[in-house]
């Protein structure tokens, strides 16, 4: 259980001295309605997780704010004590308010508390990856990172923290944390519609550190989708499929973590990052967000 399944498509990636399939899965969608509460089947959920262990899955995306705490209780319910080739990444520097809303939390002894709580809902002493998370809920924010990111840096070197990386990042704030400590990867908004960070993600392919693009799909225009839907009519594939496909196929250094509460669903995104896309495809697709 937890082994790299060969059936996985993309093979595996490594985050530092950590390997990981390409394909993951993002734990997200577990919680409740608006990432808030638990799960309405609890069961369910848990299923979910052992299945995507069972896939042979070995990188899964979290974070603590999610609930807040529920998704990574789930986690530590459904999988601890944790095979050697399992990796959890999570992120700090977002809290969550009454309302639902995402407010930044990136204070060094609020990261510090959120390390903390990380490490105890998912009953570790050490977190493979921490991303700090900036900006806000309607994208990145301009500004340097340099007190929070070193207020991490220094967790990790007191050993709970194993490797770092920064999500909904501007290229500016990526350079500044490099130029602070070792990244092994960026989680940002990326997908066929939104490719603003192809720049960004060549240059990290290139210094081998990984790119984890959030909501793959999501973001369509009506046009755009019906470019989407007319290539996965002809493939006699899901829009879905075809677009996990393509992220695997813009570059060698693209981790997906599409989430699902289903298994069925969650089967399905595994089976259809697989699909075979034609040079033909492949320019019709990139055709899309240009």
């Amino acid at each position: 259980m937890g082994t790299p399944s060969a059936s996985l498509p993309g093979g595996t990636w490594a985050l530092g001295d950590l390997t990981v399939t390409r394909f993951g899965y993002g734990a997200m969608q577990l919680a409740g309605p608006w990432v808030m509460g638990p799960p309405a089947d609890r069961e369910g959920a848990l299923a979910v997780l052992r299945e995507a262990v069972s896939l042979g899955i070995t990188h899964i995306d979290t974070a603590d704010a999610y609930g807040p705490h529920i998704t990574n209780q789930l986690i530590r319910e459904a999988l601890h004590p944790y095979s050697d080739s399992l990796h959890i990444v999570t992120k700090v520097g977002a809290t969550r308010d009454e309302e639902g809303g995402w407010p930044p939390a990136r204070k060094p002894e609020e990261l510090r508390r959120a390390v903390a709580e990380n490490l105890e809902n998912l009953g570790l002493d050490t977190l493979d990856v921490v991303n700090l998370r900036l900006g806000d809920a309607r994208g990145t924010v301009p500004g340097s990172l340099a007190e929070a990111f070193g207020a991490l840096v220094d967790l990790q070197r007191q050993g709970l923290i194993r490797h770092l990386g920064v999500s909904n990042a501007t290229a500016q704030q990526v350079a500044e944390a490099r130029s602070i400590a070792p990244i092994v990867c960026v989680q940002n908004l990326y997908n066929l519609a939104h490719r603003h960070d192809d720049d960004l993600i060549d240059e990290l392919a290139e210094q081998g550190i990984a790119y984890v693009p959030f909501f793959p799909l999501g973001g369509f225009s009506p046009l755009q989708s019906s470019a989407l839907e007319a290539v996965a009519t002809r493939l006699h594939a899901t829009p879905m499929s075809v677009a996990l496909a393509w992220l695997l196929r813009r570059a060698p250094n693209i981790l997906l973590i599409p989430g699902t509460s289903s298994v069925a669903h969650l089967r399905e995104n595994a089976a259809g990052a697989g699909l075979s896309l034609s040079d033909a495809d492949l320019a019709e697709l990139d055709k899309i967000g240009r």
